[in-house]
């Protein structure tokens, strides 16, 4: 007969491993740009720095590159891989498809459970825009804007839609790091997200769509000023 006081020891979220960490870090370190587009990545200091083996920075790099945020060279090793307009362009129209039909589902869903996530993913991200005033921390907001989305994809049951956004999410939460706080947008990143929040909240699908669509054009202006001056240099 099985024990039922077992179930107390059920774990629910487990510990995350020593590789997922490295991944984490190095994740971060990228996007904030501790490590610059087309810096080469070797492994002894890596290792040196992060105390891990080197077994533990191949695995790790080789997860990067497959979120497209290293790039393996021929007689040169992985660097941190560039990121063009042209790829920002089209992570941007993937998003648009993607994120209008997500909210415009959420929008019709209606359900008080999604709401209630939504404001409280909404919460989240405006603290981790208050952490630091102007100098938003980029892992801090990067987080939190995954999180956002994650409980619309979810609760709209798009999941092979949030699967393909994560296999996109390292090179996204670069340009998030980029646009989401950046000083010249149109409208605050946060301002979007809110409106965004608010239209499903209202059940009003058409406001959902344009609100993500607000959002993405306002942040691609900004990525394309940013990504074409880079570029020109």
């Amino acid at each position: 007969m099985e024990n039922p006081g077992l179930a107390q020891l059920r774990i629910e979220q487990p510990p995350a491993t020593l590789r997922e960490i490295v991944q984490e870090k190095m994740r971060e370190a990228i996007i904030a740009g501790v490590f610059s587009p087309g810096e080469r990545l070797v492994e002894r200091p890596l290792c040196d720095q992060l105390g891990v083996s080197r077994t533990v920075i191949r695995e790790t790099i080789r997860y990067l590159e497959a979120e497209g945020l290293v790039e393996i060279l021929p007689n040169r090793g992985p660097i941190v891989a560039s990121l063009s307009w042209e790829d920002a362009r089209q992570i941007y129209e993937i998003r648009r498809m993607l994120e209008t039909s997500v909210a415009m589902a959420c929008a019709r869903s209606g359900a008080p459970s999604l709401h209630r996530d939504l404001r409280a993913a909404l919460a989240a991200l405006k603290r981790a825009f208050a952490q630091t005033g102007a100098d938003v921390e980029p892992g801090a907001l990067y987080k939190a804007s995954t999180g956002f989305y994650q409980v619309m994809f979810e609760a709209a049951g798009h999941h092979i839609a949030w699967e393909v956004v994560n296999r996109l999410n390292g090179r996204i939460s670069r340009l998030r790091a980029m646009t989401l706080s950046a000083s010249d947008r149109a409208q605050p990143g946060l301002f979007h997200m809110q409106a965004i929040c608010d239209a499903i909240i209202a059940g009003d699908p058409e406001a959902a769509r344009s609100a993500v669509e607000a959002h993405l054009a306002d942040a691609s202006a900004v990525a394309e000023r940013l990504l074409a001056g880079t570029e020109k240099e």
